[in-house]
């Protein structure tokens, strides 16, 4: 499959020498939903800046769609919608002028069934004649994804879409984005909710001082990188680590004893360390396998990097 978003050996370096992106290769594909993980200051932003026009590219080349945005950016420009983290709206326009207006600046016409079916999908049909100043906080940002989507683009940006949004309607955005990538929309978000990265995207990037540190599909990311635990529930506490049992990675939390081993080798030991506990008369009534989750595997690359 041929990528929409085609990014090759991007930098930005800005005039007082700061680096912001160094070396950035990434294809995006049709109605995937990718998401970018980073902390502060990792240059996630600014990715999504240069892929909008929004910011000079220093080195490199950016592609979307088949046009190369340096040299052909209002066509590449036309594809793409964007929801910044900040909103940015006129508090006094109607919700219905708004999205006009947003298809307008495209140089669209009026489509009144379109805009309609946009306000359904993102629950906002009773609000189309409420000035945007009326709305709480969390329509305001559902306002902001229509505005963006107005202009029909084949790819939506969402810079920390549910920052500030409450659990319940966080999880209902997340439905709606999961509707607008089924309808053929390829999006991709940045988020500081891990959870909101494996419920919803189907490849994780993760970058770290404007470098990407790792791209993988989310479930093969997890079992690459993920890490297991055995949890035997003992029957009474253990205050040391026989010597015999030296060599595997356990811990001891009062009555419980902990295994620690990596789910990508095809020798686990955890038939020799049962065995190993028999022999050392250690006893235990129950025993739970945990695997790492997305947040763990992310926490470790970035400090790996």
């Amino acid at each position: 499959m041929k990528p929409i978003i085609e990014i090759k050996s991007l930098n930005k370096t800005y005039k007082d020498g700061f680096s912001a992106l160094s070396n950035i290769s990434l294809d995006i594909f049709p109605s995937e939903v990718l998401a970018l993980l980073g902390p502060n200051g990792a240059g996630k932003t600014t990715l999504i800046s240069m892929i909008c026009s929004l910011t000079t590219i220093s080195a490199g080349s950016i592609i979307v769609g088949g046009f190369d945005i340096t040299k052909n950016p209002l066509e590449a420009r036309r594809l793409i919608g964007l929801v910044p983290q900040e909103l940015t709206i006129n508090m006094f326009e109607l919700v219905w002028d708004s999205l006009n207006f947003s298809r307008g600046i495209f140089g669209l016409p009026s489509n009144d069934k379109y805009l309609n079916h946009l306000l359904d999908t993102l629950s906002l049909a009773d609000k189309k004649t409420q000035p945007l100043m009326n709305l709480s906080g969390g329509m305001k940002r559902r306002v902001m994804i229509a505005k963006a989507l107005a202009h029909e683009p084949k790819i939506l940006f969402l810079d920390e879409p549910t920052a500030g949004v409450d659990v319940e309607l966080r999880r209902d955005m997340w439905q709606q984005i999961k509707t607008l990538k089924e309808s053929g929309v390829t999006i991709i978000l940045t988020t500081h909710y891990i959870e909101e990265a494996e419920e919803m995207a189907s490849r994780i990037g993760v970058i770290n001082k404007g470098k990407i540190v790792v791209v993988e599909d989310k479930n093969t990311l997890i079992k690459k990188l993920g890490k297991k635990q055995m949890i035997f529930d003992l029957t009474q506490d253990l205050k040391k680590l026989p010597d015999s049992l030296g060599n595997f990675n356990l811990k001891i939390e009062g009555s419980k004893l902990i295994y620690n081993y990596n789910s990508k080798s095809e020798d686990t030991a955890i038939s020799t360390l049962i065995d190993g506990l028999k022999k050392e008369k250690i006893e235990y009534k129950d025993i739970q396998s945990k695997k790492s989750s997305l947040e763990e595997i992310f926490v470790e690359l970035v400090h790996q990097s």
